[in-house]
């Protein structure tokens, strides 16, 4: 129930002690505008960390080769590793199971892409129906490459938002010519990508007409997997860590590699970096909470330190109160709420202001690791049960020793 002398009162004694109050302020307002930032940015990190992963499906395996760096079975180091379209198919046959969506890549970077008056460089990628999944790409116009393109070799392209942008502006690209190297593809259709600008300046054409007109015969620059997921994201993991070492292990074995060289064949888990990144995220999270929390600690104890001196003050007074009659939980609920008033007060003025500075600053933060830095819903309400119950904690060491307070004790203090 409302009690306007107890507000009195609480004002009254806030009035006495200015400067301590108004440090003890500035001490909570702070480790409350320091804990949202904190967080703030820590959510900021996830979200930069997240689009990273968009930018291709989160599910994805990888498979480059390169050059040995070791002897082997009496082969010399130096030796380059080809992949083939045998190797692909191979793959396919033993892990279906496993495998959700799957393609063998055959790219060309750097290539001359041109149309009428307009030109650029670009990448060219051969590739199968299945890359629009593994690339999370979605089609804005026209369609993706299908089985028949395949099939029949057909010098077909779809390209990505921006590279429509650069070549073709404003004019619709589907059925027009572009030429790469000089030979001429039908655009059939227009992606965009949530990986940006980089991922949407390229374009993917039939791997088999890219391995013709290239003259790649059979080779693959790399390969590119989708592991099947499951509901519990550690099986998934498990999953995706055994098929790696799977394709890993069948590959040098095939190829003649020394199962320790890193260079020769290389198998890119997405999943378990996604599992590893996402723990260090959660560990970033804590560290911050632990910092933020640590400086609201800071705060506290200037409230009670404060709270200390009111009932130190007020000793004669609680002693009255006893004397006429005041019950100990009457006593101890004046002084809670006072601290609870203090931390409140200064506590939210933090809230709003590391709020109002996400707000502010969040939408112009916008770099690889880092995106929209803000505080949710739940996260504020988290902040405000910790102020409550930080004032209720400032305020129960100075209220139970009012409440012990003896009146004949009381009223003989100077």
């Amino acid at each position: 129930m409302f009690n306007i002398e107890r507000w009195q009162e609480i004002f009254e004694s806030m009035g006495k002690n200015k400067l301590q109050t108004f440090l003890t302020m500035i001490s909570v307002f702070f480790g409350i505008f320091i804990l949202v930032i904190l967080v703030g940015f820590s959510s900021g990190i996830e979200n930069g960390v997240r689009s990273e992963f968009e930018q291709d499906a989160t599910n994805r395996l990888s498979v480059w080769t390169g050059r040995t760096t070791k002897g082997y079975k009496g082969l010399n180091p130096g030796r380059i590793i080809q992949l083939r379209n045998g190797d692909f198919e191979e793959i396919n046959r033993k892990h279906e199971e496993d495998i959700e969506y799957k393609s063998g890549l055959y790219s060309i970077w750097g290539a001359e892409v041109t149309y009428k008056k307009e030109n650029g460089n670009y990448r060219v990628e051969g590739a199968a129906p299945d890359q629009q999944f593994i690339e999370n790409a979605s089609m804005i116009s026209g369609r993706f490459l299908n089985q028949g393109d395949i099939d029949g070799g057909l010098k077909v392209a779809v390209i990505g938002q921006l590279m429509k942008s650069e070549l073709f502006k404003e004019e619709d690209p589907i059925g027009k010519s572009i030429k790469v190297f000089g030979i001429s593809f039908t655009v059939i259709g227009v992606y965009s990508d949530p990986g940006g600008e980089r991922e949407e300046k390229r374009a993917f054409i039939p791997l088999t007409t890219a391995q013709r007109v290239f003259n790649a015969g059979d080779k693959l620059r790399s390969l590119v997997y989708t592991v099947k997921m499951s509901d519990n994201f550690d099986e998934a993991v498990a999953l995706s860590a055994s098929l790696r070492d799977q394709l890993e292990y069948e590959l040098k074995s095939k190829h003649s590699v020394d199962p320790e060289d890193r260079s020769a064949v290389r198998v890119f888990d997405t999943l378990e970096e996604a599992k590893q990144i996402y723990g260090l995220i959660d560990t970033i999270r804590a560290v911050f909470w632990f910092i933020g929390l640590g400086t609201i600690i800071a705060g506290v104890m200037g409230v009670s330190n404060i709270m200390l001196i009111v009932v130190k003050e007020r000793t004669k007074e609680i002693g009255i109160r006893k004397a006429i009659g005041a019950l100990p939980s009457s006593i101890i609920a004046m002084i809670l709420q006072e601290a609870i008033f203090i931390t409140a007060i200064a506590g939210f003025l933090g809230l709003f202001a590391g709020v109002g500075l996400l707000e502010l600053i969040g939408p112009q933060i916008d770099s690889d690791f880092i995106k929209f830095p803000q505080v949710d819903f739940n996260t504020a309400m988290i902040t405000v049960t910790v102020l409550v119950a930080a004032g209720a904690l400032a305020g129960f060491v100075p209220a139970r020793r009012a409440a012990h307070i003896k009146p004949i004790e009381a009223l003989r203090d100077e």
